[in-house]
């Protein structure tokens, strides 16, 4: 049974539901339970990440988290190592709640959206490598706040890894659709279902990847990157799904934080289920699928755009098709892996759930077109955060 783990950045906001820089200040709160680092620690610097640590989720570190990121309206929270669906949701509902009392400690609450609502002028977090990617990037820094969901499965080794990296970038995008949860952008309706991956890949080192030969081509590519010396360091290596570097993992980071804790174990579901199924390919011989990677950005983009309100570019075929035919298109895929896991049943009742009610996004845009009001849409989320 392949291990996997969670990653989740959530809002900090206050009562009214206006983002604020109290992340910080609230994990020295939880620092003291034992339960974070605090912002001084390590700096982060050593380990990658999107603006800080890259986790050991899904490796051998058994123990949970909360740590920091780029931003002080964030809190980061990452699971232990899980085998199962049941422990996802235990440790998602524990941080969770763990992320909440730590802010409600310093006058604040957690809220899991994918970006905010309502405009807010970002701070970045303390810290020397934070202020190294502020200095470099410019305003792609400075207006980086935006709250994704990282899925680690464990592989055998790079080699593994890599092949399933080579087979599973083709149904990035359906996550990014199922996961949306990111309509409005700093006060405005933005169009997208998913604005959050709209301003992620204004990095320069983010989105999808061509195919690799092996494990020894993939670090090749990682060395070039990092010989321009245009990205601070490893940890900015920001495709939409890689190898960890400190632990047997591939990385999945292509979907907006979830609402629901629920969808968010769907997603972990789906994810462990590609792996698997990929992994199965290439013992098999299967040949990863030849999509160039402008392809894969494009359908990329029309799960953003759209998410599941329209047309989704199918991984069959390369064309246009209903958003739920290609949802059943991946269950259909993963379905033997599923069920090996015994995630089946529970996986299929997500998705289910997802496609009749309605991603993160259509929840946004039903609260605001009820309320007119922005912040209403923070508050409507920071009871769905930690609610079951």
């Amino acid at each position: 049974m392949r291990t996997l783990g969670v990653e989740e950045e959530l809002l900090v906001v206050d009562p009214s539901g206006v983002p604020v820089p109290l992340g910080p200040q609230a994990l020295e709160v939880a620092a003291r339970w034992g339960e974070a680092e605090t912002v001084g620690e390590h700096d982060r610097a050593t380990r990658g990440g999107d603006g800080g640590a890259e986790e050991p989720q899904g490796g051998d570190d058994p123990v949970g988290h909360l740590v920091p990121e780029l931003k002080a309206q964030q809190i980061e929270l990452g699971t232990r190592v899980c085998r199962d669906l049941a422990t996802v949701t235990e440790e998602l509902r524990h941080w969770r709640g763990r992320a909440d009392t730590a802010a409600q400690a310093v006058g604040a609450r957690v809220a899991a959206l994918a970006s905010s609502p309502v405009r807010v002028e970002p701070v970045t977090t303390p810290g020397e490598r934070y202020a190294d990617m502020t200095e470099t990037f410019g305003l792609t820094a400075q207006e980086q706040l935006t709250c994704g969901c990282h899925v680690h499965v464990s592989v055998a080794d790079d080699e593994e890894g890599v092949a399933v990296l080579n087979r599973i970038r083709v149904w990035l995008p359906v996550l990014t659709a199922l996961t949306s949860n990111s309509p409005f952008w700093l006060g405005r309706d933005s169009g997208y279902a998913s604005f959050r991956s709209q301003s992620w890949n204004r990095w320069p080192s983010s989105g999808p990847t061509e195919l690799f030969a092996d494990a020894a081509d993939y670090a090749r590519v990682v060395a070039d990157l990092v010989a321009t010396q245009t990205i601070v360091d490893t940890g900015m290596v920001y495709f939409d799904a890689r190898l960890s570097e400190q632990w047997p993992t591939v990385e999945i980071r292509i979907a907006d934080v979830a609402l629901h804790v629920e969808d968010a174990v769907t997603h972990a579901g789906l994810v462990r289920g590609l792996v698997e199924t990929a992994a199965r390919e290439w013992r098999d011989g299967v040949p990863a699928p030849d999509v160039r990677s402008e392809v894969v950005r494009v359908a990329g983009w029309r799960a953003a755009r759209s998410g599941l309100g329209g047309e989704l570019v199918s991984p069959r075929d390369g064309r246009p098709a209903p958003a739920a035919d290609v949802v059943a298109a991946l269950l259909e895929h993963v379905r033997p892996a599923l069920a090996d896991a015994g995630d089946d049943e529970r996986v299929s009742a997500g998705v289910a759930t997802i496609l009749a009610r309605g991603t993160g996004a259509d929840q946004q845009r039903r609260v605001y077109r009820e309320t007119g009001d922005l912040t209403a849409v923070v508050r409507d989320a920071v009871e769905g955060t930690t609610a079951d």
